[in-house]
Formats: structure tokens, sequence, C-alpha cells
């Protein structure tokens, strides 16, 4: 892998602490501006939304841009995103903070995952797709864990003005590491844009990225009041069983991108099943300190295991659909994994509230990536139907 990958992966690293860390500060946040938790979680819908929207326009109206300064103004933008999150007097002003922080990322992501597939031979993209996307796993294992760790001893704002330090480390790692001549495809005009979104055979795919991805987060938008309130650990051992998580969630995401390069349907197939019945396994092992462990290392592993196939799956479809906009499917597929968030996060909000309780929102979650499996057969039957070739009297015969 070139070295340009590992200021990517750095990049990501800082963007992926910022988009997760909030989850282990949900209670910290609620507590402190005096708001219910399920409106709290809206800062993790309001920041998937702002990616979701943030990321085909904005990706658009950048084209012609070189890849270099626009990424480091991507990072730019960041910095500035969370550095207002840390100065935040109120729940107001952290949505906008929050929202400019969502802007970058989206962009980031999308222009983030051509580049890493052009920068190594085609066999290995999925691979490289996977490395950058692993700064988003190890912040899940370090940065949320310690981002939490810091919001509970110093204060949330503290751990916001610490992401603002890594956004700055990035900045470096872009301006060094990444080559200036970076290839970039010619800016979408707005009709092959629309036709990103006219295509049925991507928006199956846009689908199931959101489902599959999203669903985990209807749990895990609510996980850390899950392990205090529901299995009854202690707000000290978040920090620890979130590095857990952390470590499963990188095990998947190199497996995943592994077993992605030859075949990413069959790849996602069997990773939905196994996501579907894992999460509806936690439904009932929430309730034991020692089954929830396991269950979290097998649903971590699971959480992201899916996306270096559901990026790559997407950019393939893309180069055979909708050849001229293959940028903008890689944005919108983007957005889709964080309409997904947004989804979880909100659906989970609403079972928070419900009879139901914090303890039915793994099998909700369940239902979600169990739609996603569906969607995957679907297409994976189209693919085999368009890989058949017509016979000549059977044309005739038509």
């Amino acid at each position: 892998m070139p070295l340009a990958l590992f200021a990517l992966t750095v990049a990501a690293y800082a963007i992926g602490t910022t988009e997760f860390v909030i989850v282990g500060l949900l209670p910290t946040v609620a507590q402190d501006l005096h708001i219910t938790l399920p409106l709290a979680g809206l800062i993790v819908s309001v920041y998937a939304l702002g990616v979701t929207f943030g990321a085909p326009i904005l990706t658009a109206l950048t084209g012609r841009i070189e890849r270099k300064p626009l990424l480091l103004g991507l990072m730019a933008l960041f910095i500035v995103g969370n550095t207002l999150a840390a100065l935040s007097p109120g729940y107001a002003p952290l949505l906008v903070a929050r929202v400019l922080s969502a802007f970058a990322h989206g962009v980031f992501f999308s222009v983030g995952s051509t580049i890493a597939a052009d920068l190594v031979p085609e066999n290995r993209r999925a691979s490289a797709i996977a490395m950058m996307f692993m700064g988003l796993t190890v912040a899940i294992v370090t940065g949320v864990p310690l981002g939490t760790f810091i919001g509970q001893t110093f204060g949330w704002r503290a751990t916001f003005a610490a992401v603002a330090g890594l956004g700055i480390i990035a900045f470096a790692a872009i301006a060094v590491l990444l080559p200036s001549t970076l290839s970039k495809a010619e800016p979408a005009t707005l009709r092959q844009q629309a036709g990103v979104l006219g295509s049925g055979r991507l928006l199956i795919v846009f689908a199931m990225t959101a489902l599959g991805y999203g669903g985990t987060f209807v749990a895990f938008t609510f996980l850390a009041s899950i392990l205090q309130e529901v299995t009854g650990f202690s707000a000290s051992s978040v920090s620890l069983i979130l590095v857990l998580y952390g470590l499963a969630i990188a095990a998947g995401n190199i497996v995943g991108g592994r077993i992605a390069n030859r075949d990413p349907v069959a790849a996602l197939t069997w990773l939905f099943v196994a996501q579907a019945a894992v999460l509806l396994l936690f439904s009932f092992t929430a309730v034991s300190p020692w089954l929830t462990i396991p269950t979290l290392a097998a649903l971590g592993f699971l959480s992201f295991a899916n996306v270096p196939g559901l990026q790559l799956y997407v950019v393939q479809l893309a180069k055979q659909v909708r050849p001229a906009a293959v940028d903008v499917a890689s944005a919108m597929n983007i957005a889709a994994f964080n309409l997904g968030i947004a989804l979880g996060a909100w659906i989970g909000g609403l079972v928070v509230e419900s009879r139901l309780g914090l303890q039915a929102t793994p099998w909700v979650g369940a239902i979600l990536v169990a739609g996603a499996l569906l969607l995957t057969l679907r297409s994976a039957a189209l693919d085999r139907r368009e890989a058949q070739p017509v016979a000549g009297p059977l044309r005739k015969a038509a």
C-alpha cells in the first residue's frame, strides 16, 4: 500500500473520532444541557443528515478543484467546526457546529474513496478503501474511548477541542504525504448527477447501504445508556467496553475488505445475515454483563465489515450504468451511509421514548438489516440476469 494512503487514514481517524465520540458522551451532554436522551440523540442524526445532503451537493460543486487543495480545505473546515463545538454555549450552536463538521466529512470520504482506489492496482482496491476506512475503526478503538474519558473528566467541550487538534495533525499529514498530481474525473453535469438518482440499480445499493449500515445505529447510538441502565455497568466501565467494541470493528473492517475483493455481493449477503442475527441476540443478552461482552464483540466485527463491500460495489456498478458520474455515485453512497445513521438514531430515539424502551433497540435494528439483506439478494439476481447473454434464436423469436 502506498504511503499516501496513510494521509487519508489519518484524516479519516480525525473525522471518525468526531462522528462517533458523541455516542459515549450522550448521557453527559444531555445532563449538562438539561435535555432528554432522545433529544441528545438528534445530535447524531443532525450530523448524519449534514453528511447525507452535503456529500453529493458539495462533491459536485467542488468537482473542478484539484484533489489535494480540496482535501486541505475540507480539513480546515473540519477544524473550524470542531472548534465551534468546543465553544458552543448551548444546544443550538452545538448542532450548527456539528453540521459544519459534517459537510467536511461527506466530501472527504466521497473523494477519498476514489483516490484510495486509484492509488493501487485494481485487485487491491477494496483493501485500499478498507485501509482508508481503517481510520474510522481505529478512531473507535482509541479516539472514542479516550474522547469519552476526556468528556467525563473535563467536560464534553474539552473532547471537541481535542478533536480539533486531531484535525490539525490530519491537515499536516495530507500536506506532506499526499501527492499533488492526483487524477480527477471531469465534473459531472447536472443531467449526469440526476441520472445517478434515476438509476434503479444504484438506488437499490444506496438502500442496501442505508439499511444495512444504519440498522446497527438503532442500538449503537444509545449504547452507553444501554450498558449503564440495562446491563448495569458503571459509567467508568463504558470507555473500556468501547475499546473492545472498536477492536472488533477494526478486525471486521480488515476481514470485510479482503472477502469483498473477489465478490462484494456474496460477501454482503452473508455479512447481513450474521449482523441481523447478532442484533436480535443482543436484545436478549443485554441484561447480562457476561453475555453482553461477547455479543458486542461480534456486533462490532459485523457492523463495519460491510463498509468496504458496499463502497466497492457501488463504484463497480456506477462504472457500468453511470460511467460519467462515478464520483457522484460514490458521494451518494457516503450520503446513504449517513442517512442510515440518521434513520437509525431517529428510530432508536422513538423506541427509547416508547413503551419498548432501550432493550428493544437491537431487535428493531435487526429488522432494518433484514431489509438490506432482501435488497442484496434482489441486486444479486439482477446482476446474474444482466450477465447472461441472450441467444440469437431467442432474440429473433422475441
